[in-house]
């Protein structure tokens, strides 16, 4: 394999990462390659990643697709944010938005002025200096081709998946319906040599991508990569879906609501609720958490509560031989920030990067494991900052949490901007310094110290420079439609 050709690509498994790997090989490799995807319509999928970051519309963008067919496709809604309730304390609450907050300076960061006006009595919320947050406080949307605005949407998983379907099939890549019975392999280098269908039927392939879900058909009962296992600081481990019927107008929000063990979310989208409930078993009971979803969620139920187990970890290597993983069969996080679909599209952008047009060589597997290793415990990272960072001591859950010893890679971070206010995105990050900065204050982790650059303004020039951002964010707010308003002008799936 080493000097052998990469041509045929075999995808194993459907779903939105099958689907989006399709879309993505066939639309940017185009006539180099030739694109496979084996599925079958006995198996379902997870297909509840349906809020999403705004990386998305960069991978949207890539491939050439129109917002406004893929959002009544899929009958999207906009996000602008997630709102996190019950998270430091019980009655707390506070927005995650996808915005710059204030102007930062090359000297450090806004909130350094932030807080030095703060220490002199005034200043307000951080939030104010934010467009998006408080475009998503107000309920309120609006884009075009010239608005600088950073958001993302709530999409229907499933209708996502035919979505991307469609569009890879357009562009060449063939489809065959079957369930994989066996994976065959070379006996000289062990690289797969075919997939090999109940029906008999073999798929041959130069590359394959494993998009099986958490089995990991190719990556783990194939190969055995190892799996490292992160529930020691994400000890949640199950979670039950339920999609309701929309009671009123959508928010550009995702909501996040914390309970005794675990929390619970709701994803608004044009014609229906996400709704779910995430929890760690050790303290909750399945029966115990479907009852609590369903005393929570307004509207009619429209389909069965359905439980999901997973553990959070990655795999030890997701590229081994000639067979790559991508989704959940590379790893699971957990769904609170809602990076699922944008680890997929990542790991598609590195694969086009570093396709083994001549072959599989070591190199070449050892840099994409690295870039998706560092890339995955910087997303870890973040998400176990919500947990690590509470102050509830009314359950065992999340005395467990906030006692719990945490990757010193985060240990540092916090320490950081405990002491001096620092806050930073490092190469591999994906999450910005105004993400650390909201989930860090909105948390209750409070900068002992700051940089003193705000010191070099008089009190009444920062009176004067963070009145004048806030009121002009404002103003902004002040003139957008509600986003429901602006959603059934711009794409309501009643049109199509």
């Amino acid at each position: 394999m080493q000097d052998q050709t990469v041509k045929r690509v075999v995808i194993a498994g459907g779903g939105t990462a099958g689907w989006c790997a399709a879309a993505a090989l066939t639309s940017q490799l185009g006539s180099l390659i030739e694109v496979t995807l084996v599925e079958s319509d006995d198996i379902g999928t997870v297909g509840v990643g349906e809020a999403t970051i705004p990386t998305i519309r960069s991978f949207h963008h890539l491939l050439g697709l129109d917002e406004r067919a893929f959002m009544r496709a899929t009958q999207a809604s906009f996000k602008l944010a997630i709102m996190f309730e019950n998270w430091a304390r019980t009655g707390d609450g506070y927005i995650h938005s996808f915005g710059q907050v204030g102007k930062p300076a090359w000297m450090g960061g806004f909130h350094n002025l932030w807080l030095q006006a703060r220490a002199e009595g005034f200043g307000g919320d951080i939030g104010d200096y934010c467009f998006e947050h408080e475009a998503a406080k107000a309920g309120k949307f609006f884009t075009s081709e010239q608005a600088k605005i950073n958001y993302a949407y709530h999409l229907d998983a499933g209708l996502y998946g035919r979505f991307l379907r469609d569009f890879g099939e357009a562009r060449g890549a063939k489809r065959v319906e079957g369930k994989i019975r066996d994976v065959e392999q070379d006996p000289e280098n062990g690289f797969i040599s075919a997939l090999v269908l109940e029906s008999g039927a073999r798929v041959e392939g130069d590359l394959f991508v494993d998009c099986t879900g958490f089995r990991g058909l190719l990556i783990e009962q194939t190969y055995k990569a190892g799996y490292e296992d992160w529930s020691e600081w994400l000890p949640t481990d199950s979670a039950i879906a339920l999609q309701t019927a929309s009671v009123g107008p959508a928010p550009p929000y995702t909501r996040a609501v914390a309970h005794e063990a675990g929390w619970r979310w709701r994803i608004p989208l044009q014609h229906r609720v996400g709704n779910g409930i995430v929890f760690c078993s050790k303290y909750l009971s399945g029966d115990e958490a479907q009852a609590k979803l369903l005393d929570a969620v307004e509207g009619e139920a429209i389909t069965e509560p359905r439980l999901i187990r997973y553990r959070t970890g990655k795999r030890r290597k997701v590229w081994v031989k000639n067979c790559i993983a991508l989704g959940l069969s590379s790893g699971f996080v957990e769904p609170l920030e809602s990076t699922s679909i944008h680890l997929i599209q990542i790991g598609l952008t590195r694969l086009i990067q570093l396709f083994p047009f001549s072959g599989c060589h070591d190199a070449l597997m050892r840099r994409y494991n690295e870039q998706a290793e560092v890339e995955l415990e910087r997303v870890r990272d973040f998400i176990i900052l919500h947990y690590k960072l509470t102050e509830r001591d009314d359950t065992p859950f999340w005395r467990r949490c906030r006692d719990m010893e945490i990757p010193e890679t985060l240990a540092q971070r916090i320490a950081l901007f405990r002491d001096d206010a620092y806050a930073y995105q490092g190469p591999e990050d994906l999450f910005r310094v105004d993400s650390w900065l909201q989930v860090m204050l909105g948390q209750r982790l409070e900068p002992q110290g700051r940089h003193h650059m705000g010191r070099m303004m008089t009190e009444d020039q920062l009176r004067r420079a963070l009145d004048g951002l806030k009121g002009n964010i404002a103003d902004a707010v002040a003139k957008m439609p509600a986003h429901q308003t602006f959603l059934d002008s711009y794409c309501s799936s009643a049109e199509s």
